[in-house]
Formats: structure tokens, sequence, C-alpha cells
């Protein structure tokens, strides 16, 4: 089983708009809403592909209803801890001229002690069936620091492998927690480690205790940094969509097959590439197209020694 803690969640909102212009005025079909949250939409992913799958996260508030009704009825299985402060929102606008999109994500409200010590509670409560956990996204303003490591440590003892897509100081502390894996994107490594070098900023998370990094690096691909090589897959040629959601379904496919005990390197690159790229040509995050397997055939991987610069 794949087990999902989302310690942020979010009712995601996506409009379409023909053209996303500054400060205009624009009309809209009526919008989509739904559960969301990184570690929610990894689970919706994993979940569509077959994989047994477990979402714990935390939901509250007016939003936190609509959050709650969406996620039941996504068939998704899950478990909750209801929280005083109200689900945050995020906002996508799609601009359907350029085919990009620009996100608005609210912080979010930190829970209170006794409301963490609940979702550790569900993972402890999870952890003896699941064969991964993921961490996945943001934590709130106020957030504990010792909170992510501290589920990478509880699985550690139960030697349950922990994927973490996470920003910030959070994933220094996840590196120095020793998380098998580690999935930033290059912005968020740059912000992180202060270091620009995609590689070496990997190397920085490695060197403090992550198994493996996957850095998500948008229309060039991927890489998978190692402390003996670097892999580097892109496709043959770049996809038009809806970024959102692909670096999600980038950790759902490395899961998937974490939890089936694969570990080599290039295959789970290749797989999250593949999955990465499926999730870019469909409109919703938490969604990949059927025709990944044909996209993970149109990939273009590489294979560099620490020795030799890629």
């Amino acid at each position: 089983m794949i087990l999902t803690v989302t310690p942020n969640p979010a009712l995601d909102l996506t409009w379409r708009v023909d053209r996303l212009t500054p400060g205009a005025t624009h009309r809209a079909d009526a919008g989509a809403a739904r559960s969301g949250g990184k570690g929610i939409n990894v689970a919706r992913v994993a979940h569509a592909q077959g994989a047994s799958v477990l979402a714990l996260t935390t939901a509250g508030g007016r939003t936190g209803v609509a959050f709650v009704a969406d996620l039941g009825a996504s068939g998704v299985p899950h478990r909750l801890v209801q929280v005083a402060a109200p689900t945050r929102q995020t906002v996508a606008l799609v601009d359907e001229a350029l085919g990009d999109t620009t996100i608005v994500n609210e912080r979010g409200e930190n829970p209170t002690d006794a409301e963490w010590a609940a979702l550790f509670g569900e993972v402890v409560d999870a952890l003896p069936s699941a064969r991964v956990l993921v961490i996945s996204g943001s934590l709130p303003p106020g957030a504990p620091g010792s909170f992510v490591p501290l589920l990478i440590g509880t699985a550690a003892d139960a030697g349950v492998p922990v994927i973490v897509d996470t920003s910030g100081p959070a994933l220094l502390r996840a590196a120095d927690a020793g998380a098998s894996v580690l999935k930033p994107n290059a912005a968020e490594l740059v912000e992180a480690t202060g270091i620009a070098d995609p590689v070496e900023g990997a190397r920085a998370l490695l060197a403090r205790g992550a198994g493996l990094v996957l850095l998500s690096r948008g229309a060039e691909g991927m890489l998978a940094v190692t402390a003996e090589t670097v892999t580097h897959a892109r496709l043959d040629a770049p996809l038009a969509g809806n970024p959102t959601g692909a670096g999600d379904a980038a950790v759902a496919a490395c899961a998937a097959l974490y939890a089936d005990g694969v570990r080599d390197t290039e295959t789970v690159l290749r797989r999250a590439t593949a999955w990465s790229a499926a999730a870019v040509t469909m409109p919703l995050a938490g969604e990949i197209s059927d025709d990944w397997s044909a996209l993970e055939q149109r990939l273009v991987v590489t294979s560099t020694p620490r020795e030799e610069r890629p």
C-alpha cells in the first residue's frame, strides 16, 4: 500500500480563459473545484493506475466541507483529521491561447498541537500496512519543524521507505532525516540550498542524508541524482498543456514502483518522467493520460558518472 500524507491540503479551483490579461476582467465557463494538495494528487494518480493507496490529511471549515465531499466522491481511500482552521484554496487560471497556467496558492493555517498529534497518530496506525510513505506538499506557516523528520524516522523504524516532495526548510530537514527520495523542482532546490547548479544542489541534499534526488525541470525533463550517477530523461519534443500536478504524477510513479520493490534508478526516472508528461496533457491535477506508456517510449535518457559533468 502507498500511504500518502498531505499536511496542507487544498480545495483546488481551476478556471480556463481564452487569454489571461493582467488587470483585465475575464469571463469563463464554470470552473472545477476538486480536493487537492500534493499528497491527494499523488494518491489519485496511483489509485487510478491500480495501486493500493491510503491518503491521510486534514479538513476544516466551509471549504473543508466541499473538500471532503469531493474526496469522498473520488473513490480514493482516505482518512481525515478534522481541524478548526478552514482548508485552504488554490486557484489555477489556464490561458487557452498561450497554453500556460497561472497559479495562486493560499498559504493555509496551522493546525493545533492536538490536531498535528492526531494526524501523526493516523500515520502510525496505517504504517504496518504500508510499503512506502509519501509526504507531499507545503506545510502551513507555523507548522512544527519536527513533523516531517518525525514521520521519516517513524517510517524508517518500521522499515518503510519515504518519498518527500516539499520545499524550503522542510526539504532540508527531510534530507537530514534520511528520506529515501526527495522530489524538488528546480526553483525549490535553489531556494532550499542556495546553489544555482542543479546537480550540485542535488548532491548537497545527498550529502545531508537523502538517498535519491528526482529533480523536475519542466520542459527539460527530469534528473535522477545519486552518489554515483546523474541520469537525465526528457521527451523527444516538448508538450503543451497544464503542468499543474505533473510533479505529483512523478511522485506517484516513484511510489508505485517503490511499493512493488523496484529501486533501479533509471526505471524509476523513466516512469516518473512519463507519468509527469502524461499529467501535462490532462485538464486537472491528479490525472494522467492513458498514453503514458507511449510517452515513455519517446524518452531520451542519458547517464553520466559522478566524475564527469552532465
